[in-house]
């Protein structure tokens, strides 16, 4: 290992936050709307296509922990350009957003691309129709789990049942607490004006967690919110977090290969994924990025430019991976 290689595995903690696009096992539950993603639904989801799909998740996971810093006199540099060339360690953390179940996860983790990284992860058990949950993948070698829970957002008039919010907290090596929230807020179904209270609602559930944070742990804790939100850095939903001593690192995230965003509809990019930090945690960011590698990626024959390389459009499969792309965090203890 090279000087830089060190200085940046004893600096750098690397957070990305991640919607997989539909990431279903091949099985039915009978409680879930699941039968789209089944080998006889309509997405025709066979065990080859889930393992595939398994697999590039990984790699996406595995690519994103690509560094591309500078070192100098032991501090990492911000932004250089990647001048000082490239080295490469496991992301620390990893939040997933529409990942089906238990399952899923054990074979993410356990027999997929991933299996040597010895990830451990938690996740939700919620009651959204369609079965999709959100998780958090972690290594024990750089976050020591302390406690996790699931926190139900309740529906408000209209709404339909939700995803569960994660929450998580650790012990990272500068001997801190850092308390880990993962939200998949309610989709846009409907239209935005017309869905724009169920975000805020589920929004505001994830505040409650926070205020917890505040008033039982400390003013000053490190608290980390990523998902989908489903909104961009100026909705309600986002706006009503960052009003509570919470910075969107996300807004103005942007890819070196042309991404301009997490998300592209109709040729328009936009940010549907963020990663928000508190206060106290905000003057240990290095840098936050949108990782479109080129396997991410392909060209947009229709608007020009690119756009993620997703696995499905309608039932049409595109084998491709997900119609978003991850957001990659760094930090220094």
């Amino acid at each position: 290992m090279t000087l830089s290689m060190l200085l940046i595995s004893l600096f750098l903690f690397t957070f990305v936050e991640l919607n997989c696009e539909n990431l279903f096992d091949c099985r039915h539950d009978s409680l879930k709307n699941d039968t789209e993603f089944l080998p006889d639904g309509s997405y025709h989801w066979t065990r080859t296509r889930y393992w595939r799909k398994l697999n590039r998740v990984g790699q996406t996971i595995i690519a994103c922990g690509e560094k591309q810093v500078g070192v100098l006199q032991g501090k990492v540099l911000k932004d250089v350009d990647y001048v000082k060339g490239r080295s490469w360690q496991l992301p620390d953390m990893v939040a997933l957003c529409e990942v089906e179940n238990d399952s899923v996860l054990h074979d993410l983790t356990r027999r997929s691309l991933l299996r040597n990284a010895r990830y451990e992860y938690v996740m939700t058990n919620s009651p959204d129709e369609r079965g999709i949950d959100v998780a958090l993948v972690y290594s024990p070698f750089s976050f020591r789990l302390i406690n996790s829970h699931s926190v139900r957002v309740e529906p408000i008039r209209n709404m339909r049942p939700t995803r569960d919010i994660l929450y998580a907290s650790g012990i990272i090596a500068s001997g801190d607490t850092l308390h880990v929230v993962v939200t998949h807020l309610p989709s846009r179904r409907g239209g935005e004006r017309q869905s724009r209270p169920f975000r805020i609602a589920a929004a505001s559930k994830v505040a409650e967690v926070i205020d917890s944070i505040y008033n039982n742990v400390s003013k000053d804790a490190k608290i980390i919110i990523a998902g989908d939100f489903n909104d961009y850095s100026q909705s309600a939903s986002v706006r009503l977090l960052c009003s509570n001593r919470m910075k969107d690192i996300s807004e103005k995230a942007t890819g070196h290969n042309g991404a301009k965003g997490t998300y592209r509809y109709q040729g328009e990019w936009g940010s549907l994924d963020h990663i928000l930090v508190s206060e106290s945690l905000a003057a240990s960011v290095d840098n936050c990025y949108i990782y479109d590698a080129p396997f991410l990626i392909e060209p947009d024959d229709k608007y020009g430019g690119v756009k993620p390389r997703r696995n499905y459009l309608g039932p049409r499969y595109l084998n491709g991976f997900s119609d978003h792309l991850p957001l990659v965090a760094t930090f220094g203890w």
